[in-house]
């Protein structure tokens, strides 16, 4: 039944971002494991009509922040007025009152304002003037960043990009896909043509599955191996840190779950390796001298960290 449903929210949300299906299971994918998506991408390729799609088909109680250098932290996380009548202080949530918080364009704002997000996006909570108050469950931040340098831009905090499960970048689409897109949108907005395909029960009740999609203990150590390897290249300052791990664990769940599985194999792992593990390198200014990124010092690891053989999936963890 969960991959009945997942397929049906991939095809709602892919009216909307037409010809990116891979990147709409995988931000799928980072929602069912209970993380957070950062849409890295140049402006006008679909990164912001992406989250508005997933919130509609996923039927997810939706606010919409737009960073910019005047952006407060508590205009995100909330504040606290002075009530004369009732002569205590009255808080007022913010942004983060909702089940997807999309933060657009979020290197756009301060570090103060982006470190805002940090206890939010791990506790599912804010705490203001010494009071912490919950989140509704599930939450979701999914936040859009134009490339670093572009104007006016500054990049994310390295703890800040440690909280967010994947990075995702959409790209252009093809020719066929540009012209399906222009006719789209010569009569109505495909996002009003997307439906809720499930409840927000029904997504907790996912999220709460997912830890019962059986992980072997060969797996888990190839998880293990793959990111301790980035801690030991020469171009990298800081490798994988085990928030990491357990990200690309999880994601690794989730990718079985779509793929209609109940246990992880190692192709699990290496599907989504890159996009979970990418943006939490810190390279040395060697790798730009050479032109190395992220990406291509993971898809070495990947290489030179062999796969264990997995015969059968019996004896494996949950």
């Amino acid at each position: 039944m969960i991959i009945e449903q997942s397929r049906s929210i991939v095809k709602e949300v892919g009216k909307a971002l037409v010809g990116k299906q891979e990147v709409i299971e995988k931000a799928l994918m980072a929602v069912y494991a209970g993380g957070h998506v950062l849409l890295e991408d140049y402006p006008g390729v679909g990164k912001t009509t992406l989250a508005l799609a997933l919130s509609k088909a996923l039927d997810l109680d939706f606010k919409r922040i737009q960073f910019t250098p005047d952006t407060m932290p508590s205009d995100i996380m909330g504040f606290s007025l002075y009530d004369k009548d009732a002569g205590s202080f009255r808080f007022t949530m913010g942004a983060v009152n909702c089940n997807l918080l999309l933060g657009d364009e979020i290197n756009c704002a301060s570090a103060k304002t982006q470190s805002a997000l940090l206890e939010v996006m791990e506790e599912m909570a804010v705490t203001v003037d010494g009071v912490t108050h919950p989140v509704p469950r599930p939450f979701v931040c999914i936040a859009t960043q134009n490339p670093v340098g572009s104007v006016g831009t500054q990049p994310l905090p390295d703890s800040q990009l440690d909280r967010f499960m994947v990075r995702l970048s959409i790209g252009y689409p093809s020719t066929a896909d540009q012209v399906d897109i222009i006719k789209s949108r010569r009569h109505a907005n495909p996002l009003e043509d997307v439906r809720p395909m499930v409840s927000r029960d029904d997504l907790l009740a996912v999220q709460n599955y997912l830890d019962s999609i059986a992980v072997s203990d060969e797996v888990l150590l190839y998880i293990t191996r793959l990111c301790e390897a980035t801690r030991a290249i020469d171009l990298v300052e800081l490798g994988v840190s085990p928030r990491g791990i357990i990200a690309l664990s999880r994601m690794a769940r989730a990718c079985a779950l779509m793929r209609d599985r109940d246990y992880v194999t190692p192709e699990d792992v290496r599907e989504v390796f890159v996009d979970v593990c990418a943006h939490r390198l810190v390279l040395r200014p060697q790798a730009r001298i050479e032109s190395v990124s992220a990406a291509d010092i993971l898809r070495s690891v990947m290489e030179s960290v062999a796969p264990p053989s997995l015969g059968s999936p019996a004896h494996v963890r949950r």
